[in-house]
């Protein structure tokens, strides 16, 4: 039997091991998954960092309670922190938080957001809710660097940043070159979900000045991406099949100048379904709908989005680091676009990311570019091999049948694939999910190969019950599938390891 050039890591060790600031957790065994959702006593002793958005990081939970200790917070109150005092004021102001340190006066100075909320109650858990969904976590390097100056923290973690003054400007550069926009297009935010926050926000600000109060979501979206939405908007429409636009052109004929805008993924997580994005820009265009566009997946390296969005969100978090170490995100306006012309509107929502997430985002985009056209290249000749294996039992692609005609419309080149792939199984899928030695666990856009249960880690509130898994039935999204973020590595090593998987069944 053939060896792997990869190797499992325990269970709850950061991917990339040994990173205090590492967005993903391994999870080698599909039980391990299962257990993380069910938070079982078992494996809160193992998984201790996880995605920051999710799972509250080690540093934060030690300033939690420096901070109560500090202004003897009554046992009653849970400490909460933020990413900063604007971050404060939209929480408090959304609910209606009163028991909370709100302006940082006389007998308050942290460079961070407090508010405090009563323990155990249906309030805690919404506040808790909220800022996962719009991501106004505090940064885990502001914690890190706050904890070793008051001596809580005895090292802090080596790494390679951008160590010249206009590391803030040379990321902003980095992103506008990449989008063909000018820099003042570009705002940074920290995190990807805060940047979908802001444009959904500022779209809703500008449709109610005209009247305009509905918005359209195209596609089976990210998980929190659909939150947002709900969070924001009384009036929702969802068209869940991307590929219908003939439904989405009956509504428009009779609503369309109600909707004030239309969010969508290209392509889909983790599907990777791709609308027919000319067709979709006319339809906008006829109405006056400013298109919202996730450009995660796609990238501006593998994909032309200029001709057809109006604002694009990216998770940095994502591609653009590389190395899952970084929660950023941008919100990039289309000079194209009548928008771009009230910047304000939504430049006024993000959040600012930490000087030090700055730095270290602005080393790891250098290679961003060079990245995609490995990772590009490896999907393609990974996909030819998936094509011919036996444990393969369909394939979820850029580039599969049903979305390559949509696809090739926006892509560079005729041989640009994003690097993600979704697959099914013909044989056992814990067994197999098992086996795999690559890295396990959530996020992608690493430059290690990442596999994620998606299902699993996404929607196990719906695999409860038999009515749940009807509904992951009927949006096509099958409960045992595997998200495949295409690595850096060489190609040939990963295909010998779903060789040598694929041997063992």
């Amino acid at each position: 039997m053939s060896t792997s050039k990869f190797h499992n890591h325990e269970c709850g060790q950061t991917l990339p091991p040994n990173n205090i600031h590492a967005v993903s957790v391994s999870m080698p065994k599909l039980q391990d998954v299962i257990d993380y959702e069910e938070q079982t006593p078992e494996i809160l002793e193992k998984i201790k960092s996880a995605y920051p958005r999710f799972v509250m990081h080690p540093y934060l939970k030690t300033l939690a309670i420096h901070i109560k200790e500090k202004y003897q917070v009554p046992d009653y109150f849970e400490v909460v922190l933020l990413s900063s005092k604007k971050a404060v004021d939209v929480v408090a102001h959304k609910y209606y938080i009163y028991n909370k340190i709100p302006y940082f006066d006389e007998n308050i100075d942290e460079p961070f957001g407090v508010i405090l909320v009563r323990k155990n109650t249906r309030q805690l858990k919404k506040v808790l809710q909220f800022i996962q969904h719009v991501g106004y976590n505090l940064s885990s390097r502001l914690a890190q660097n706050y904890l070793y100056e008051i001596g809580l923290l005895k090292n802090i973690q080596k790494e390679e940043l951008y160590e010249k003054e206009d590391a803030k400007e040379f990321l902003e550069n980095s992103i506008a070159h990449a989008y063909k926009q000018p820099k003042e297009n570009i705002k940074l935010a920290p995190s990807g979900m805060n940047a979908v926050y802001s444009a959904i926000k500022g779209a809703k600000t500008i449709g109610a000045k005209n009247g305009r109060t509905i918005i359209l979501q195209l596609g089976w979206l990210y998980l929190d991406t659909m939150n947002i939405v709900d969070h924001y908007y009384e009036s929702i429409e969802k068209f869940l099949d991307v590929n219908d636009l003939d439904l989405l052109e009956k509504y428009l004929e009779k609503n369309g100048f109600q909707v004030s805008s239309i969010i969508t993924e290209i392509p889909t997580n983790p599907l990777l379904a791709c609308t027919d994005l000319p067709r979709l820009k006319k339809l906008c265009d006829k109405y006056n709908i400013p298109l919202i566009i996730d450009s995660t997946f796609a990238t501006p390296f593998i994909c032309d989005l200029k001709p057809y969005g109006d604002i694009f969100v990216e998770s940095l978090t994502k591609f653009a680091c590389g190395n899952a170490d970084v929660l950023m995100g941008a919100v990039i306006l289309n000079e194209n676009s009548k928008i771009s012309h009230i910047k304000e509107e939504f430049f006024k929502h993000p959040d600012t990311p930490y000087i030090q997430d700055i730095k270290r985002l602005a080393f790891e985009i250098k290679d961003y570019e060079k990245r995609m056209k490995t990772i590009s290249f490896n999907t393609k000749k990974l996909i030819e091999y998936l094509e011919t294996s036996p444990i393969i039992k369909k394939i979820y692609s850029c580039q599969n049948e049903e979305n390559r005609e949509n696809f090739l419309k926006i892509a560079n080149n005729k041989d640009s694939y994003v690097g993600v792939i979704s697959v099914t199984f013909t044989k056992d899928f814990e067994k197999i999910y098992d086996e795999f030695n690559f890295c396990k666990g959530p996020s992608l856009g690493t430059e290690f190969t990442l596999l994620m249960p998606y299902t699993y880690l996404a929607h196990y509130d719906f695999l409860q019950n038999e009515e749940g898994i009807e509904f992951l039935n009927n949006i096509g999204l099958p409960k045992d599938l595997l998200r495949i973020s295409v690595g850096t590595e060489n190609i040939t090593d990963i295909i010998n390891e779903f060789k040598r998987v694929e041997k063992l069944f």
